[in-house]
């Protein structure tokens, strides 16, 4: 059975909206498009490099996997685990509106039954079932316990606007802090696994 992990570039006021570019997603008026652009370096590369080489097949909401079919297929570049990964593993997009998925090998799952859908699909996989990015889809599976471990990418930069991982009224849970190490270029890299609800007590009692 596979395990269902999300990894998501984040700020340091948790916004992840748009890391790529400017004209990644600009929903909502977000106009700071590309933020993780200027501290992209080797010791990140390595940590996706890793990632990429535990993923099984991937789940990706609409979007995201609009945005990657637009990019990855040109970059299909030999040896390259992330787009070798990308072009070729199981695809499964969470949509009620994307019907034909051209890039493949996709499936869209039933909306309508989601839950039971990624279920159906860990069950059949080895390795990871994998999310990047996919901002709403990650709240979907946050809210519902769904994932099994979380890498966040940690940018030093702080924007005030954009769509946040956590939102306010998420669940409250604890985790266990399973990695972390640190970028030259100032990012953190924290890989957490849910140990259950969170809990609560007064300091010093």
């Amino acid at each position: 059975m596979a395990e269902l992990t999300l990894t998501t570039f984040v700020t340091l006021d948790g916004v992840m909206q748009a890391p790529g570019g400017p004209d990644e997603d600009r929903s909502d008026g977000f106009e700071y498009g590309g933020w993780a652009a200027p501290y992209v370096d080797e010791g990140m590369g390595d940590f996706v490099t890793e990632v990429f080489g535990r993923a099984g097949a991937f789940l990706l909401g609409r979007k995201t996997y609009e945005i990657f079919a637009g990019y990855w297929p040109e970059h299909d570049e030999p040896g390259d685990p992330v787009a070798g990964g990308l072009n070729r593993l199981p695809k499964y997009v969470a949509s009620t509106t994307l019907d034909e998925p051209a890039w493949g090998p996709a499936t869209v799952l039933d909306g309508e039954h989601l839950q039971s859908e990624i279920v159906r699909v860990k069950d059949a996989l080895d390795g990871e079932l994998q999310v990047h990015g996919s901002g709403q889809l990650a709240q979907w599976l946050l809210a519902r316990d769904l994932v099994d471990e979380i890498n966040l990418l940690v940018f030093p930069v702080v924007l005030g606007a954009g769509r946040r991982l956590f939102p306010t009224g998420g669940l409250p849970t604890a985790y266990q802090l399973t990695g972390s190490r640190a970028t030259p270029s100032g990012m953190t890299i924290q890989t957490y696994r849910p140990t259950g609800r969170a809990t609560f007590g007064t300091v010093g009692a």
